[in-house]
């Protein structure tokens, strides 16, 4: 066979002139198709196996859908979720209140919580709950919780993990609506007593967030140190250092703050040396917001949002709670006898403690009042009687001297 002067490509002659085209298209599609199996291999590493189950977390049940998919690993998931849209939204456009529970048991509440937002819009909140999966729940998550389980961990006190289940949530629902405005977070002994329509209304009117920040509480040299004497520094100093719930109520801007943070968080993270003195979920959200800034135009991804903002917060919980009984580290737990219509009018009317008033420039809280919207610890036996006043009392805006 004769070839062609200057070609001599053995391959050249093995293929007609109609299949040469052919080759040619394969050779070049070739590699598309190994990127794009590649990527599809990425998607699929990085994408949540959510998993829930009536009795526990291990079997697969669907729970939250999220717009785009969600990382299980923390360090990822707070890049994404640091990455979102800082603007509140629009005033044209509804704003949403994140109503974020963290628990290791079912919620003995939730028929309390299901009367509280029955017949309010759904496009007004979004629900979010963290359930370590090493527990068991039964009953299993129903009405507004059912489906709304994100990834979770272990969480136990006196460690970091409730802290860091805290911000897993935030993470998430920054990621999952750009719509969610302020970011609640409750405990499985949380009730409301008030009406939806009072608390939102509330909620989105502030321009700040709700979050204690104590300073010289008992104590509070030995929680700084729990760590080990200098642990904290130079980060965080002592003068810097705070005490609050950990049941507050935070605005975006500071939600976006709490994702974006890594800088304080690595001190609080760290394994405590002192049990008895650990409490990260009640320092390092007010430590975070009341630490030293860096200037927000250099902020990068490791130090950006340790930034001090106490003036963008009311300093001051809306969830009312008794610590003049003190068991273990845990406040009063009102029992079914207690729950009467004179207790809901009390935990009502009782004025916040906003922290330092009338020092260190905190003169503005003087005289002010904002109203509890939310109430702990109740026993679960209490539910019954509760839900027989959900109606008449806890949600009649006008009961109580509301």
């Amino acid at each position: 066979m004769k070839v062609a002067a200057g070609f001599n490509s053995p391959t050249r002659d093995m293929l007609s002139p109609t299949l040469f085209p052919l080759f040619c298209v394969l050779f070049l599609c070739f590699p598309v198709a190994v990127i794009f199996t590649v990527q599809r291999e990425i998607t699929a590493a990085t994408s949540p196996e959510f998993g829930f189950h009536s009795r526990n977390l291990h079997a697969s049940t669907p729970v939250v859908r999220f717009r785009q998919q969600i990382p299980k690993d923390d360090e990822q998931l707070l890049r994404l979720a640091s990455r979102v849209n800082p603007n509140q939204p629009s005033p044209g456009s509804i704003r949403k209140l994140a109503f974020m529970y963290l628990t290791t048991a079912p919620l003995p509440f939730a028929p309390l919580w299901e009367t509280f937002f029955n017949g309010s819009s759904k496009e007004l909140y979004n629900v979010y709950v963290h359930a370590d999966p090493t527990r068991e729940y039964d009953p299993p998550f129903s009405g507004v919780f059912e489906n709304r389980v994100i990834h979770s961990k272990p969480s136990e006190r006196n460690t970091p993990t409730l802290a860091s289940a805290a911000r897993r949530l935030i993470a998430h629902a920054l990621l999952d609506d750009p719509q969610n405005y302020m970011f609640a977070l409750f405990s499985p002994s949380c009730v409301p007593i008030r009406s939806f329509d009072f608390t939102y209304k509330t909620l989105v009117s502030s321009r700040k967030s709700f979050i204690e920040l104590l300073k010289d509480e008992p104590l509070q040299f030995e929680r700084w140190a729990a760590r080990g004497p200098i642990a904290m520094l130079p980060e965080v100093r002592f003068d810097d250092f705070r005490i609050g719930s950990q049941f507050w109520v935070l605005k975006r801007r500071h939600a976006l703050v709490v994702a974006r943070d890594r800088r304080i968080w690595e001190k609080f993270n760290k394994t405590c040396l002192w049990e008895g003195s650990c409490f990260p979920e009640e320092n390092y959200f007010p430590t975070l917001l009341n630490t030293t800034s860096v200037p927000e135009k250099n902020l990068t991804f490791r130090n950006r949002g340790s930034m001090k903002d106490p003036r963008g917060c009311v300093p001051a919980t809306l969830t009312h709670v008794d610590w003049t009984i003190n068991e273990e580290g845990h406040p009063r737990m009102y029992e079914r006898e207690e729950v009467v219509h004179e207790l809901i009018e009390r935990l009502r009317n009782t004025r916040p403690r906003y922290g330092e008033d009338g020092i260190n420039g905190s003169d503005w809280t003087i005289g002010r009042s904002d109203p509890f919207l939310f109430a702990r610890k109740f026993s679960p036996e209490a539910l019954e009687l509760l839900m027989g006043m959900a109606r008449t009392v806890l949600f009649n805006d006008s009961a109580c001297g509301a």
